[in-house]
C-alpha cells in the first residue's frame, strides 16, 4: 500500500468497507471515507481507529486520494463520478481486497451461509498461532506488522469474490440465494467453481453439500463434516448448555477432541474447516484447540443480552438455511423456554422465491412474528407481502408492528430471536425500551 496517499472509501459504514478501512489504517495508511449520516453499528470501531467519516458530498474527492468505491453504489454517484472525471486510481471493494491479500497466506471463506462466523472463528484461532491480517463481513478488520496469515470473507454475490486468489478456501455450501442476480443453483456453482480454480494450495468443502461435492480443483479438495467419506471428520458429538464438544479424525488419524462454547450444529462444522487448515499450517493441536475455547463469537451472530428475565438474541439470518440454524442454536442453549422468533424478511426476490421454505423454517419456533418486508436500493417492491408469509405460519403469532411492540411483552422467562440482514434492530431496540419500562415500573 502507498503510505504517501489518502485512500477514500465511498460508503464507509458498508461491513466489509469498514474493515477494510480498518486494515489500511492499522498498516499506516491514511484513511477516510463517506457515507449516509444515520449511525450504523460498523460506527464505532471507525471512530476508535481514528478514522473521519464524511457526509457524501462530490467536495470530498480531490487529488491525492485512492478511491475504493462500495459495491452498494454505480459510477453515476457523485463522488465516484468525480474521482473518474479527475483521473484518481479507483478500485471496486472487490478488486482491492484481490491486492490487499498478496503477500500473505490467504484464506478466503465463502459459501451461501455461514461466511462471517467462519472468518470470524478462523481470524481468531490463526490469531493466536501467528500474526494474522483478518477481515470480517460484521465489519471486523485487522492489520497486524508482518502478517503470515490474511483470513477474508470472501462473498459471491455478482461473482465479487473471483476478483480474489487465495492460497486456501473454505466452502460452507453452495445455496440459491441471491435471485436477483443468479438464475439458479447451477448458476451459482458455476461461480464456485472459477474460485476454486483460483484456489492456489487447497480446498476444504462441507462434504454433505452435493453440489461442492460436484467441483473439480488443480488442487486438493479436502471434505469436513460428520460422514465416514470426510477427510475431516467430527465424531461423537456431544451438545450442551455449554457448547460442543467432539472428536476429530483426519483419514482415520486422531487429532484429539475439541470443545466450543457456541451452540447449533452449523458451529461444530464451522469449527471443523477451521481446524482442517489450521492442521495443514500449523501443527500444533494444543495451540488450536486453545484458541477454539475462547472464541466468543462475531457481530450479529447469536449475539445475546438479558433484560429483566428476558433473553434477546440478535442474528443476521435471512435465508430459510439461516433460521434453521438460529433456531436450532437457541434450543440448544435454551432448551426448557419458549423460543418466539420475530422475522424481518429481507427483499422481494427472496421472500417470493423461499416463501413456503421460510414459513417451514420459522414454525421450528413456538410463536412467529413478522414485519414487513426489508426492501432493498436495488428493489423497492414486489408481487410478495409480509402477509403471504404469515399466513404460512401455522404457530401462534402475527404480523407486527415497529409501532406496536407490545404483544412481545406478553411474554416472561423465554427468549426472543430478531432475525434478519435490514433494519431489525430497530425492532428490537424498541422492544427493548418497552421491556425496560416495564420491567422498572414493576420494581
Amino acid at each position: 500500500m502507498d503510505t504517501s496517499k489518502t485512500y477514500h472509501f465511498v460508503g464507509i459504514k458498508g461491513t466489509g468497507m469498514s474493515a477494510m478501512a480498518r486494515i489500511l489504517r492499522d498498516r499506516g495508511c491514511t484513511v477516510q471515507g463517506s457515507d449516509i449520516e444515520k449511525y450504523t453499528f460498523t460506527q464505532r470501531g471507525l471512530e476508535q481507529a481514528g478514522i473521519k467519516v464524511l457526509p457524501f458530498d462530490e467536495n470530498n474527492i480531490h487529488e491525492g486520494l485512492v478511491v475504493i468505491a462500495g459495491n452498494s453504489f454505480d459510477d453515476n454517484h457523485p463522488e465516484i463520478k468525480k474521482a473518474h472525471e479527475m483521473g484518481l486510481e479507483v478500485y471496486r471493494y472487490h478488486e482491492f481486497l484481490g491486492k490487499m491479500i498478496e503477500g500473505h497466506t490467504s484464506i478466503g471463506v465463502c459459501g451461501a451461509h455461514g461466511k462471517t462466523s467462519t472468518t470470524g472463528l478462523l481470524a481468531h484461532v490463526l490469531s493466536g498461532i501467528a500474526p494474522t491480517d483478518y477481515l470480517i463481513g460484521d465489519g471486523t478488520g485487522k492489520g497486524v506488522p508482518n502478517a503470515r496469515f490474511f483470513a477474508y470473507e470472501a462473498d459471491e454475490y455478482r461473482r465479487h469474490f473471483l476478483a480474489t486468489k487465495p492460497d486456501y478456501a473454505i466452502m460452507t455450501n453452495i445455496d440459491f440465494d441471491h435471485p436477483d442476480y443468479y438464475t439458479g443453483i447451477d448458476d451459482v456453482r458455476s461461480a464456485f467453481q472459477t474460485f476454486a480454480n483460483q484456489t492456489k494450495k487447497g480446498i476444504f468443502a462441507w462434504g454433505d453439500d452435493v453440489n461442492l461435492r460436484k467441483l473439480t480443483a488443480n488442487v486438493p479438495i479436502y471434505y469436513y463434516g460428520t460422514g465416514e467419506n470426510d477427510d475431516f471428520r467430527a465424531t461423537n458429538i456431544t451438545r450442551s448448555t455449554s457448547g460442543s464438544s467432539f472428536d476429530v479424525e483426519y483419514h482415520g488419524e486422531k487429532l484429539g477432541r475439541f470443545q466450543i462454547h457456541l451452540y447449533g450444529e452449523h458451529n461444530v462444522l464451522n469449527s471443523l474447516a477451521v481446524i482442517a487448515v489450521s492442521y495443514f499450517e500449523h501443527d500444533n493441536l494444543d495451540e488450536i484447540r486453545r484458541e477454539l475455547e475462547t472464541f466468543k463469537g462475531v457481530k450479529r451472530r447469536f449475539a445475546q443480552r438479558k433484560v429483566g428475565d428476558m433473553t434477546i438474541i440478535d442474528d443476521y439470518a435471512h435465508h430459510p438455511s439461516e433460521i434453521n440454524a438460529t433456531l436450532d442454536a437457541a434450543r440448544q442453549e435454551y432448551p426448557s423456554k419458549k423460543i418466539i422468533a420475530v422475522f424481518q424478511p429481507h427483499t422481494f426476490s427472496r421472500t417470493i422465491a423461499y416463501l413456503d421454505e421460510f414459513a417451514e423454517s420459522l414454525n421450528k419456533a413456538d410463536d412467529v412474528y413478522i414485519t414487513k418486508i426489508y426492501s432493498s436500493p436495488r428493489e423497492k417492491a414486489g408481487k410478495v407481502s409480509s402477509a403471504d408469509l404469515e399466513a404460512k405460519i401455522t404457530k401462534n403469532g402475527s404480523l407486527i408492528k415497529a409501532e406496536n411492540m407490545s404483544p412481545l411483552l406478553d411474554y416472561h422467562d423465554a427468549v426472543v430471536v430478531f432475525m434478519g440482514a435490514g433494519d431489525i434492530q430497530k425492532y428490537e431496540k424498541i422492544y427493548e425500551e418497552l421491556l425496560n419500562d416495564v420491567t422498572n415500573n414493576v420494581n
